[in-house]
């Protein structure tokens, strides 16, 4: 499967990975790189980020026969597993770190010159520090949005928020980052 599947495409391939766990891979290959940077974002660690990814797509599979098409596309269900799977991690963990500095000192790219890499971490740094002041809610719609790639009305339908909501706070998160990292 090339690019984006259409929806019913996407319908036949999870009925037929429903019968047989082999045909799960074209979901999986299809939906990985936006699960996996999701994570990525959320956790900060590259070690802990390929272990709850595996979680997710492990749990995904083994609760496929679950998923209702007719409450939820699948890419919206799939990342609702996403998130609980974060958020039960963060529970057994007892701590709520959402940012780590220590992934951004260890990037290294032969490309960038010393310097670029230096100003770029110190903007990621302070857009780090500026995005790990938002409450959460606000975190998870920014990792939503730009780690996972969905669209707003997803983003409401896997919140519980409305899409008009989700907007004002992607508007008012960025506005209040921006505002930040301007001084």
């Amino acid at each position: 499967m090339n690019g984006s599947p259409a929806l019913a495409d996407e319908l036949v391939h999870v009925a037929r990975a429903i019968d047989d766990a082999a045909a799960f891979a074209v979901l999986y290959d299809h939906y990985f790189p936006r699960v996996y940077n999701y994570v990525r974002y959320r956790v900060q660690d590259p070690v802990l980020t390929d272990d709850l990814t595996a979680d997710v797509f492990e749990r995904t599979l083994a609760h496929l026969d679950t998923y209702r098409p007719d409450r939820a596309p699948f890419g919206a269900w799939l990342f609702s597993i996403a998130r609980h799977v974060i958020t039960d991690h963060f529970r057994t963990q007892r701590r709520r770190r959402w940012l780590s500095f220590d992934g951004l000192h260890r990037q290294a790219s032969p490309d960038p010159a010393p310097e670029q890499i230096a100003a770029a971490n110190t903007v990621r740094a302070r857009l780090l520090a500026a995005v790990g002041e938002l409450p959460d809610r606000e975190r998870d719609v920014l990792a939503l949005k730009f780690a996972a790639s969905l669209t707003n009305r997803q983003i409401a339908q896997l919140t519980g928020l409305s899409e008009s909501n989700v907007g004002v706070i992607l508007y008012r998160s960025l506005r209040r980052l921006r505002d930040q990292l301007q001084d």
